[in-house]
C-alpha cells in the first residue's frame, strides 16, 4: 500500500508540473494570436517528438523531456541585414542575396573595387557568438512567409510584446495563488494552542538547558521535578505551594518565580484530589520573550493541555503569504549559484547538504511520494493533499519569478527589451525626435547562450544531487 501511495504522490506532482508547463505556453500562445501573430508551433517538453498534430496553422505537441516547453512565434527579432528587411516585408530576397554568409552590401562592394578604391567594407561574422547569432537570426526569418509581414512579433506595440511574454510566467504566479488559496482557504491553518487549564499533557523525563540544542534525555542529566513530585499526564494541577491554581498562564508564572525553591503540589486525578511528593523546582537559564536576552526561572518539566486550532483565511492573506514567499524565490534566485554548489559538494561528499537547498524536478517527485505515503500520526487525507498543494504552489510560484529575470532566454529578457523600446519611442515622441525602431534583443544572444549552459549545467547537478543525496521531507 505505501508503494502504491507513493507511486500516487509522485504521478500527481509529475502531472501538476505538466499541466504547469502546459498552461505556461498556452499564455504566450493565446496573446500571441490574440494579437495577430503567427505561432509556428506550440511544444511540451524537450527532445524527441512523442506525437504532435496540427491545427490550422500550429503544431501541437509532446516531447520526450518534460522540463520545459515553447512557443514559436515567428519573428522574434528585428531584421538588420537587407535579406532579412526584404523578408520582414513580405518581399522575396534576390537571387544572389548572399555569398558565403556575407550580406549584399560587401557582394556589391566587392564587385565594384578597384585598385584605386579597394575594398573597405566588411561585414561578416568571425568571431563565434557572431556566428551563432547569424546563424540564430537566419533561422529566424526562414520560418516568415510572403502573408506574415504585418503579423511578426518584433512589430507589435511595445505594451502587447509584454503582455504575451509576461503571460506566461503571470499563469505560473497565477496557478501558484490558486494552490496557495485552496490550502488556506478551504484546508486552513492548523495549529496546536493550550487549552488555558492547568492540565499536564507532557511530564518531562530530564532537565535539559534550553541553550543544548537536544530533546532526548542522556545519562547524567538531572531528574525533572514533576517526574520527580510523580506528576502523570492528564494530571489538573489545582494548587501550587497551597496557592489555588486556575489557568496555565497563572501555574507558569509560579513555577518561573519559584526559582530552585521547594514546591508542592495538589492535583485532581480520577475525580480525586491528591498531594503529590515534596520536591524543588529547578532554576535554570531561559530566553526571555525570544529577546536573546537569558534570565533565570524556575523549572518544573510539563507541557500543557492543548487542542487543534483551524483558521481559514482569504485571498488578501493568500496574497500577503505570497509576497513573502516571493521575497524568499527572489533571494533564493540570487543565491542559486552558490547553492547548487553546495549541492555539488555533498555529491562528492565534501559537505552536508542545506535542507533548505534547491532541488529539480526529481526531488519534488520524491518529496510528493514521501508525503502520498507517509504514515505520520495526524497526517489525514486532507493534510497530505495540502502539503501536496503548497508543493506545487511553492514550484510555480518559484517558476514564475525565475522567468522574469530580464535575460534571454528567459520570458524577462523579451520584457526587457519590449519595456526599453517602449520608453526609448516614448521619450522621442516627448522630445520630439526621430523614431529610435525597434530594440533589437537579439544582441542579449550571447549572454542567452551563456544563461543557458549556467542553467542546463545547474540543472544536471540537481537532479544528480536528488538521486545521490536527496532531500528529506522528514514525514
Amino acid at each position: 500500500m505505501a508503494v502504491l501511495l507513493y507511486a500516487l504522490g509522485v504521478a500527481i506532482f509529475l502531472v501538476a508540473i505538466f499541466l504547469s508547463i502546459a498552461l505556461h505556453e498556452l499564455g504566450h500562445l493565446y496573446y500571441a494570436k490574440k494579437f495577430g501573430c503567427r505561432v509556428s508551433q506550440y511544444m511540451v517538453g524537450f527532445g524527441p517528438t512523442l506525437f504532435s498534430w496540427k491545427r490550422g496553422e500550429t503544431e501541437y505537441g509532446v516531447k520526450l523531456i518534460p522540463l520545459g516547453g515553447y512557443v514559436k512565434i515567428i519573428g522574434m527579432f528585428p531584421p538588420e541585414t537587407d535579406r532579412e528587411k526584404r523578408i520582414s516585408r513580405g518581399e522575396k530576397p534576390a537571387p544572389a542575396q548572399e555569398r558565403d554568409g556575407e550580406p549584399s552590401e560587401v557582394i556589391a562592394a566587392a564587385a565594384n573595387a578597384t585598385e584605386d578604391a579597394p575594398l573597405t567594407l566588411r561585414k561578416s561574422n568571425t568571431g563565434l557568438f557572431a556566428q551563432m547569432i547569424s546563424q540564430t537570426r537566419a533561422a529566424e526569418f526562414e520560418l516568415v512567409e510572403p502573408g506574415d509581414s504585418e503579423r511578426l512579433f518584433y512589430k507589435l506595440p511595445a505594451t502587447k510584446k509584454i503582455l504575451v511574454m509576461l503571460a506566461g510566467p503571470g499563469v505560473n504566479i497565477a496557478l501558484a495563488f490558486a494552490c496557495l488559496l485552496g490550502v488556506y482557504g478551504l484546508y486552513g491553518v492548523h495549529s496546536t494552542e493550550p487549552t488555558g487549564r492547568a492540565v499536564v499533557a507532557v511530564v518531562s523525563d530530564c532537565v535539559i538547558p534550553e541553550t543544548e540544542n537536544r530533546v532526548v534525555c542522556e545519562e547524567g542529566d538531572q531528574l525533572s521535578p514533576a517526574r520527580a513530585a510523580g506528576l502523570q499526564s492528564g494530571d489538573q494541577i489545582v494548587a501550587f505551594n497551597e496557592q489555588a491554581v486556575t489557568s496555565w498562564a497563572q501555574l507558569s508564572d509560579l513555577i518561573h518565580s519559584n526559582g530552585d525553591g521547594s514546591m508542592k503540589l495538589e492535583i485532581m486525578r480520577d475525580d480525586q484530589r491528591v498531594i503529590l511528593q515534596p520536591t524543588r523546582t529547578v532554576a535554570m537559564p531561559r530566553d526571555i520573550e525570544g529577546t536573546g536576552k537569558y534570565g533565570t526561572v524556575g523549572f518544573l518539566g510539563v507541557e500543557p493541555e492543548s487542542h487543534e486550532v483551524v483558521t481559514r483565511h482569504g485571498p488578501l492573506f493568500t496574497m500577503l503569504r505570497m509576497g513573502e514567499m516571493t521575497a524568499h524565490a527572489v533571494s533564493s534566485v540570487i543565491d542559486l549559484p552558490a547553492r547548487v554548489y553546495n549541492v555539488a559538494e555533498a555529491i562528492f561528499g565534501q559537505d552536508e547538504r542545506a535542507q533548505d537547498g534547491p532541488m529539480s524536478v526529481i526531488g519534488g517527485s520524491r518529496i510528493a511520494g514521501e508525503v502520498a505515503s507517509s504514515t505520520v500520526q495526524g497526517l489525514d487525507a486532507g493534510g497530505k493533499a495540502t502539503l501536496l498543494g503548497l508543493i506545487v504552489g511553492s514550484f510555480n510560484l518559484f517558476i514564475g519569478v525565475f522567468n522574469l529575470i530580464p535575460l534571454l532566454p528567459l520570458d524577462g529578457g523579451h520584457i526587457a527589451g519590449a519595456a526599453w523600446e517602449g520608453i526609448r519611442r516614448w521619450l522621442a515622441q516627448v522630445l520630439r525626435r526621430p523614431d529610435p525602431g525597434h530594440v533589437n534583443v537579439a544582441r542579449q544572444l550571447p549572454i542567452a547562450y551563456m544563461l543557458g549552459f549556467a542553467l542546463l549545467s545547474m540543472s544536471v547537478v540537481l537532479m544528480v544531487g536528488d538521486i545521490i543525496v536527496p532531500l528529506k521531507s522528514g514525514l
